[in-house]
């Protein structure tokens, strides 16, 4: 059984047209259409270029139902997320990535549930945590490898 691999990095604009389609699980390009003129004012053929790129990644399915055009997600919203949430992790060192985390929890909205769900998390990454996280930076990349001689 053979994998089906395609390019889920997905840029801003195309994150915008896929939101709608996640928010609609089987859309049509007319939906897609109204729903981002009327939100961000752009044009059909800038709307309907970028489905044909998330086509042509793998990201969306297409289908032909008479004269329509359906759309569908071939990947969740949640493994979107986590697949950009990653790249962003990837690119700070591995010692900042609490402070990180703090300061998004500190600038969001959330509720009693989120917060709930959360402490859950905690209470079990304690089992696993480490008495230092170590730098995965190459050298210069950040203060970590900076010696004082």
């Amino acid at each position: 059984m053979s994998t089906i691999e395609f390019n889920t990095y997905i840029t801003d604009a195309e994150w915008e047209v896929m939101r709608v389609v996640w928010a609609n699980d089987r859309v049509t390009s007319k939906k897609v259409i109204s729903v981002l003129q009327e939100e961000i004012d752009w044009t059909q053929s800038t709307i309907k270029t970028i489905l044909g790129r998330l086509v042509g990644k793998g990201v969306l399915n297409i289908e032909h139902e008479g004269r329509k055009f359906i759309y569908t997600a071939n990947i969740e919203e949640t493994e979107a997320i986590r697949d950009y949430s990653e790249v962003i992790f990837n690119r700070i060192c591995n010692k900042k990535v609490g402070n990180v985390i703090g300061s998004i929890i500190e600038d969001h909205v959330l509720s009693f549930d989120d917060i709930d769900r959360l402490e859950k998390i905690l209470e079990m990454k304690k089992s696993f945590a480490v008495e230092k996280v170590d730098c995965n930076c190459p050298e210069g990349q950040c203060e970590c490898h900076l010696h004082h001689h």
